[in-house]
């Protein structure tokens, strides 16, 4: 089922309430007014990938070490046109309750019911219609991401154009695990820099914090700036959390608790640097409540995180009506994943250099070509073919496969 592709309407998207094909209506959390719908869209057959593929060098976080990455690929097919997604779950619940495992038995035994053979009107109706799955989200947001690029791809257009995006290239930024020594950590900044990355993130952890922020701003200056901690710290860190605020940084990315909202709003006034949440941000209203209720100042969007591309466009608008800029986050993604990414931070509000970064610094070989490169003024355009508009290199995938499986309707 799996071919190479570089087959993708500035499209509407439906509101909640169900308004009929051609007729406009408005997101109900935001109040922004969406386009009327297109035609109908329809998956004849799923199929799904276990793929582990080795990191070019190990990536650290308050999580641990890893040394690669075992992933979901999903594949829909209509009518001979096939779209792909990628399940961002990792192998372990350290980041999300959701596992490689998990993922895949809720996709086989919950998702692929109820989507195949139906006929949706749009793809963003896919993620209200399986409403009665409750959570799952990065397993949900595969197919449906799979769905958009399927959609994209019957229309002859690329994704960014029917998710409603505005640039034709994205900031990037990037993210640089826990090193072994201070000195390897300002070494891979430097190194970033020097490839024109518009940003750097740098993870951190109680113990790897203050010095290593002190360190990176007495070496290499007034550099855009941000650390990451994936909810390492407690309300109690607050006096200590305090102390980066002397070093001009973008923002503090999920100090706390990834279900936490109450207590970084309580971090927050104590705080003169930004939090941007991550973790804690599960729904579109979540979102809008993290925003009202001060937990927040920017927030980061990750489709798996929220279900897929129609919840992410609905949270990027939420944010936008409340005046909060939005970025990308990123999971390791292989070059399929970071296709999708690309093309939905071309949105408006995706103000900030996101993580969606080159594929050298993660796979070599990607599972795709060309690689997504990053240009010397720190931006990525955004592929042109239809639907993700990316080739995927069969052989390479084959050799990467652990587990395949097809589903068709009354399987």
């Amino acid at each position: 089922m799996w071919r190479s592709i570089t087959e993708g309407p500035a499209v509407g998207t439906p509101c909640e309430a169900g308004c009929p094909a051609g007729t406009a209506c408005y997101d109900a959390l935001s109040g922004v007014p969406r386009p009327p719908r297109p035609s109908a869209v329809r998956i004849d057959r799923l199929e799904l990938r276990l793929v582990r593929l080795p990191l070019v060098h190990f990536f650290e976080t308050s999580f641990g070490r890893v040394h690669d990455r075992t992933f979901i690929l999903v594949a829909v097919e209509s009518g001979g046109v096939q779209g792909l997604g990628e399940c961002v779950a990792d192998s372990n619940p350290f980041y999300s309750s959701e596992t490689t495992e998990t993922a895949w038995h809720i996709i086989e035994s919950f998702v692929a019911p109820r989507v195949l053979g139906a006929e949706f009107a749009h793809p963003r109706d896919i993620h209200p219609a399986l409403r009665i799955v409750r959570g799952h989200n990065m397993a949900k947001a595969a197919v449906e991401m799979a769905a958009w690029d399927l959609f994209a791809r019957q229309q002859g257009l690329p994704l960014a154009r029917v998710l409603g995006g505005t640039r034709d290239a994205i900031a990037s930024g990037v993210s640089i695990g826990i090193q072994d020594t201070l000195e390897q950590l300002v070494g891979k900044i430097e190194t970033e820099l020097a490839a024109g990355y518009r940003r750097i993130k740098i993870k951190v952890k109680p113990g790897w914090d203050i010095r290593a922020v002190e360190l990176v701003r007495h070496r290499l200056g007034a550099i855009p700036l941000m650390v990451d901690a994936n909810a390492a710290y407690q309300l109690s860190d607050a006096d200590h959390l305090a102390a980066l605020d002397d070093f001009d940084l973008m923002m503090i990315e999920q100090p706390l608790d990834y279900d936490d909202v109450v207590d970084h709003a309580k971090l927050q006034r104590r705080l003169r640097t930004a939090i941007c949440l991550d973790e804690s941000i599960h729904t579109p209203k979540i979102g809008a409540d993290a925003i009202d209720a001060g937990a927040c100042r920017i927030i980061n969007i990750k489709p798996g995180r929220v279900g897929g591309h129609a919840e992410s466009i609905r949270l990027h608008d939420v944010c936008a009506a409340r005046q909060v800029p939005v970025w990308h986050g990123g999971m390791l993604e292989s070059g399929i994943g970071r296709a999708h990414n690309i093309h939905l931070a071309s949105l408006p509000n995706f103000s900030l250099p996101g993580d969606v970064a080159a594929s050298r610094r993660y796979y070599v070989p990607d599972l795709i070509e060309p690689p997504i490169e990053v240009r010397a003024d720190g931006t990525i355009p955004v592929p042109t073919a239809p639907g993700i508009g990316v080739t995927i290199v069969r052989e390479r995938l084959d050799q990467a496969t652990q587990r395949l499986t097809t589903l068709t309707p009354g399987a």
